[in-house]
């Protein structure tokens, strides 16, 4: 087993792209067997109240059978994005803009729904009771 924790260590080829708060790492590692597989991992940075920070990673083993399937959806997959949206990013801004809009949108919405219910009911003294 000490042979295979080294093979799982070594990196036969590796890149890094480096994306805001998260990284991606992709990695092309050796099997027992010595046949090559892919990890890739999203690393991403979280701040904690106290101004420390940690990191959270998740990890994909991409093994060679599934290389053709893997890069055909994920080619259709972003195909299909930017062929809806654009390569246009909706930025951190506009995402904060979007969430006020649809908060005051929702207040105003359950303002009305809570005046309207209000009427519905009848005004009961517990002494009546």
């Amino acid at each position: 087993m000490g042979d295979y924790g080294t093979m799982e260590k070594e990196e036969i080829f590796s890149k890094v792209l480096r994306a805001g708060r998260r990284t991606y790492f992709f990695d092309v590692r050796a099997t027992k067997a010595d046949d090559y597989y892919i990890t890739i991992t999203e690393s991403k940075k979280f701040t904690n109240d106290d101004g420390s920070f940690h990191y959270k990673k998740h990890k994909i083993y991409l093994y060679k059978e599934d290389f053709e399937g893997f890069t055909e959806i994920l080619n259709e997959m972003t195909d299909y994005v930017i062929k809806e949206k654009g390569l246009e990013v909706i930025s951190e801004r506009h995402q904060k803009d979007y969430q006020k809009s649809y908060e005051t949108e929702n207040t105003t919405l359950e303002t009305a729904n809570t005046d309207d219910k209000a009427s519905d009911f009848t005004n009961v003294s517990f002494d009546d009771i």
